[in-house]
C-alpha cells in the first residue's frame, strides 16, 4: 500500500548541469515537492566552475577542486541522472530527443547547458583549433600542445589565443603561466615560445571599464603577449590564422575563447531565439512561444534585461528559477526577476595575482588573487558539503493542485490506497502504449510471442539442441531506469553465456513506481527500452511478461537459450593445472553501496557502468576457442562464494593471488570507509572455506563482494592461458587477468588458499 500523495504526478527535466540547475539540484532535494520526478540531462557526470577554469588550466587546482559531481548531487537531491548528449527536442511530444538512447518526456523542462565558443564566420575553427569548452575536450588538447613544447626543446613555439574577452585573457595568460612552468622543471628554456592574442575588437576586454582595460594591456605586455586588436579571423588552417584585412598570423597551436555560441539543436529547436540562437525568455526566465519550456545562465537571452553571458548571472539566477518553476508546476503565477546591472569582476592572470573591478573602479594585487580563492572555495564548498536532503516534509502544492486528476485516479477520485493482487496490474492501456513504442525483433524459432494474444509463449527447442534457462531479479540501484534495464537484462544474460549457450528468448517482469499514466508510461518505456537494446545485441526475442505498481522499481528476467547437447560449460571440470582468469574487475557492490549514501564519485559509477554493460557473450567465445574446461559469471555470491562452487563441483582446490585480481576505481577507497553491500556478510560466511596468507586489507573484502552484471571466472589449461588471455584484451576485457590455479585439494584442508599482498 502507498499513500497517494508520494506518487509521480509531474516531470521536470533540466536540460545541462549549468550553474543555475545545481542551485534547482540542491534546493529541491532540500525541499522537495511531493509528486514530482526531476530528471538531469548531461554529457558530463561533473560540471565545472567557471570561475576557477583559469586556475586549473595555470595548475593551482586539480580537476576535482573545480567540478560539481553531478551523479552525487542528484543521488542526494532524489532525481535521475541521463549522461547523454542532447540531440534536439519535440516541443509538440514534450520529449527530449537524446544520443544513443530513447526520448525523455516532460511537463516542464529548463535549459541551462552553457555555451561553446563561437566558430561560425571562421572557416577551419572546428577542425584546427582547440575551444575552451567543452572543458575536458579542452584539457586532453591543452596536454597534446604541452607535449609539442616540451618536445621542442627550446626550438620556437608559437601558441595563438582567439578571443580578446574575459575568457581569452584569463586562458592566454593561465597556459603561458603552466607551459612555462612544465619548461622550467625540465631545465628547457621558454625564451623561443610566444603567445599571441588576437581579437576583432579595438580595444581588450570591451565589456569591462577603460582601467581594467588598461591594467591588462600593461600586464599583456609585460608578459611578452602580442596582441592583435582589430584582426577579424576568418579562416584557421594547422599552422596559421587568416585575418581581415589582410593578416597571416603563423602558428604552432591555436586556442578558441571567442564569444559564446548556443547548442546547434536549440536554433531548430522550434523555440523563440535571438539573432544568436540563443533561447530568448521573460523576465521569468520562461519562454513567451512556449510557456511550459524556462532556459537560464547562457543558453537565455533574457528579452527585457539583456545582460553579457557570465556565470555571474547564471548563478543569480538559480533561486528565481527554482521558484518559479515550482510556481509553474502548480499552476500558480511566475515571479519577475531582475538581474543587477552591475558585479564585482576578479580576473585572474595566470599566477596567483588578479584583477578585481566593479563599476568604474579598478584594483589588482596578490591579495586580490587570495580574495577570489576564497570567494571561489567558498562557493563550491556548497556542493561538496551538501546537507541531508529531506524525506518527511516537502512541498505539497503540486500534489494538492493535481489530486484529483483525471490522468492520476478514477473518475470518482478519492481512494488514496493501491490495490494488491492483480489489482496491481499496470493498466493495458500504459502497457500498450509501451509496447509499442518499443521495437521487438523476431525469431523464427518463437512460435508465439508478444505478438500473440494467447495466455503463454511458445518456443521451438531445434533438433539435438537443449534449452537452457535462468531468473533473476533485482530493484534498482541506478537513477537512470534505461541504463539501469540495459544492466538488468545482461546480468540476466550472463548465466546463459557462462554455460556456453546462445540467448534465445526472454521474459520480463518489472514494478514500477505508481504514478499518473504518463508518469508510469515514461517509467516503464525507459526500463524496457533498455532491456530490449541490451537483447537486441544478441538476437534475443521478448516474448512476454508482467508489469505491476509498487516501489521502488525493479526488474527481473526470465532468460531461455539454447545448446547442442553435450556442449555446455558447467562449473564442474576444472583440472590440475588449468589457470583461473577473471574478465572484469571487482567493486560494483561497494560502489553503489556508497552510491546511495551519495558517496561515490561519478567517474566510478561511470567505469562500473560501462563494464556492466559489457557482455559476456565475446568473452565465453574466447574461453571455448581455447578450451576452458569450466566457467561461472560472478554475481551476487561474489569471487569467493562463485570459485568455492566450482572447487566442489569439480572436486578441486585452488590457490589465489589477491595481486593479480583487479578493481574498480573507488572499490578499494569505499571498502577502506566501511562502506560494503548487505550482502558482504553472508558471503563472508564462506571462510571456513579458504586459507589466507599474508596481510588482509579492504582488497581482501572486496573478494566477498557482491557483483552485479560482472565477469566471467574460467579455468583454461595453461598451455592456452596467455593466449586467451591476448584475445580477451583484444575483445575489450582489458581488465581480463589471470588470478590463479587450480591444485589437487588436499583432504581436510580447505579447498581455497588465497596469497595476499
Amino acid at each position: 500500500m502507498k499513500a497517494e500523495g508520494q506518487r509521480i504526478l509531474k516531470e521536470l527535466v533540466l536540460v545541462g548541469g549549468g550553474h543555475s540547475h545545481i542551485a534547482i539540484l540542491k534546493e529541491f532535494g532540500m525541499r522537495p515537492v511531493l509528486g514530482l520526478r526531476i530528471t538531469l540531462i548531461s554529457e558530463y557526470g561533473g560540471t565545472p566552475y567557471s570561475g576557477m577554469l583559469p586556475g586549473l588550466i595555470a595548475g593551482h587546482y586539480n580537476y576535482e577542486e573545480v567540478h560539481i559531481d553531478l551523479v552525487r548531487l542528484c543521488r542526494l537531491a532524489g532525481a535521475q541522472f541521463y549522461r547523454t548528449r542532447v540531440e534536439g527536442l519535440d516541443l509538440g511530444g514534450k520529449r527530449v530527443l537524446c544520443e544513443g538512447r530513447p526520448p525523455v518526456r516532460f511537463d516542464l523542462i529548463s535549459i541551462n547547458n552553457g555555451s561553446t565558443p563561437r566558430t561560425k564566420g571562421i572557416a577551419g575553427a572546428a577542425k584546427y583549433s582547440i575551444p575552451v569548452k567543452p572543458i575536458m575536450q579542452f584539457l586532453r588538447g591543452w596536454d597534446r600542445i604541452l607535449e609539442a613544447a616540451i618536445k621542442r626543446e627550446g626550438d620556437s613555439y608559437r601558441v595563438t589565443v582567439i578571443g580578446g574577452g574575459a575568457g581569452g585573457v584569463e586562458v592566454t595568460l593561465a597556459t603561458q603561466f603552466c607551459l612555462y612552468n612544465e619548461l622550467k622543471k625540465r631545465n628547457i628554456t621558454s625564451s623561443q615560445i610566444e603567445f599571441h592574442l588576437v581579437t576583432e575588437s579595438d580595444v581588450l576586454l570591451p565589456t569591462h571599464n577603460p582601467r581594467v582595460q588598461e591594467k591588462y594591456t600593461r600586464i599583456l605586455d609585460d608578459r611578452k603577449v602580442v596582441v592583435h586588436l582589430q584582426h577579424r579571423v576568418v579562416k584557421v588552417e594547422a599552422d596559421a590564422l587568416f585575418c581581415e584585412p589582410g593578416a597571416i598570423i603563423l602558428s604552432d597551436a591555436i586556442i578558441l575563447a571567442t564569444d559564446g555560441a548556443p547548442s546547434e539543436w536549440l536554433r531548430e529547436s522550434g523555440l523563440t531565439t535571438d539573432h544568436q540562437g540563443f533561447i530568448v525568455v521573460d523576465e521569468c526566465l520562461r519562454s513567451p512561444s512556449h510557456p511550459f519550456v524556462f532556459a537560464a545562465g547562457d543558453a537565455a537571452s533574457v528579452r527585457e534585461h539583456p545582460r553579457p553571458k557570465s556565470g555571474v548571472f547564471a548563478v543569480r539566477q538559480g533561486p528565481p528559477l527554482g521558484e518559479n518553476i515550482r510556481l509553474a508546476l502548480a499552476d500558480l503565477p511566475s515571479k519577475p526577476f531582475v538581474p543587477q546591472r552591475h558585479f564585482l569582476s576578479l580576473i585572474s592572470t595566470g599566477d596567483q595575482y588578479a584583477v578585481a573591478s566593479r563599476g568604474r573602479w579598478a584594483l589588482e594585487g596578490k591579495i586580490i588573487w587570495k580574495i577570489k580563492d576564497w570567494i571561489d572555495r567558498r562557493w563550491m564548498k556548497q556542493y561538496r558539503e551538501l546537507p541531508a536532503m529531506s524525506e518527511d516534509e516537502g512541498d505539497s502544492r503540486i500534489a494538492e493542485r493535481l489530486i484529483p486528476n483525471s490522468d492520476t485516479l478514477p473518475e470518482e477520485g478519492k481512494e488514496t490506497i493501491r490495490c494488491g493482487g492483480c489489482g496491481s496490474k499496470v493498466g493495458s492501456v500504459v502497457l500498450n502504449k509501451v509496447l509499442n513504442r518499443v521495437d521487438i525483433i523476431e525469431r523464427k524459432d518463437i512460435l508465439l510471442g508478444l505478438k500473440s494474444s494467447d495466455d503463454a509463449a511458445a518456443l521451438k527447442v531445434p533438433e539435438g539442441m537443449i534449452q537452457v534457462q535462468s531468473v533473476d531479479s533485482f530493484p534498482v540501484f541506478l537513477n537512470d531506469p534505461y541504463m539501469f534495464g540495459k544492466i538488468a537484462a545482461n546480468h540476466c544474460l550472463g548465466d546463459l553465456f557462462a554455460m556456453g549457450a546462445e540467448p534465445q528468448s526472454a521474459q520480463v517482469l518489472v514494478t514500477v513506481d505508481p504514478g499518473s499514466d504518463s508518469a508510469m508510461e515514461e517509467q516503464l518505456f525507459q526500463v524496457m527500452s533498455g532491456a530490449i537494446s541490451l537483447l537486441e545485441e544478441h538476437r534475443v526475442a521478448l516474448i512476454g511478461g508482467h508489469t505491476s505498481e509498487g516501489s521502488p522499481l525493479g526488474i527481473g528476467l526470465v532468460v531461455n537459450g539454447l545448446a547442442e547437447e553435450g556442449s555446455l560449460l558447467r562449473k564442474g571440470g576444472m583440472r590440475p593445472g588449468d589457470q583461473l582468469i577473471m574478465t572484469k574487475p571487482l567493486g560494483t557492490g561497494t560502489i553503489f553501496a556508497a552510491d546511495m549514501r551519495a558517496r561515490a564519485k561519478s567517474s566510478w559509477i561511470e567505469e562500473a557502468v560501462r563494464s556492466m554493460v559489457r557482455s559476456n557473450g565475446p568473452a565465453i567465445d574466447c574461453f571455448k576457442r581455447h578450451g576452458a574446461s569450466a566457467s561461472s559469471d560472478v554475481t551476487g555470491f561474489g569471487l569467493v562464494g562463485h570459485l568455492i562452487e566450482m572447487l566442489h563441483a569439480s572436486g578441486t582446490g585452488a590457490k589465489m593471488n589477491l595481486k593479480a585480481v583487479t578493481f574498480f576505481s573507488g572499490a578499494v577507497e569505499t571498502a577502506k570507509a566501511g562502506i560494503l553491500s548487505t550482502l558482504q556478510p553472508q558471503n563472508r560466511k564462506l571462510e571456513a572455506s579458504l586459507k589466507f596468507k599474508g596481510e588482509r586489507d579492504e582488497r581482501y573484502e572486496l573478494l566477498f563482494d557482491p557483483q552485479t552484471s560482472g565477469g566471467l571466472l574460467a579455468s583454461v589449461p595453461l598451455k592456452h592461458a596467455e593466449a586467451c588471455l591476448g584475445d580477451l584484451k583484444s575483445v575489450g576485457y582489458l581488465d581480463a587477468a589471470v588470478i590463479g590455479e587450480v591444485v589437487v585439494r588436499e583432504k581436510e584442508e580447505p579447498c581455497l588458499e588465497i596469497r595476499g599482498l
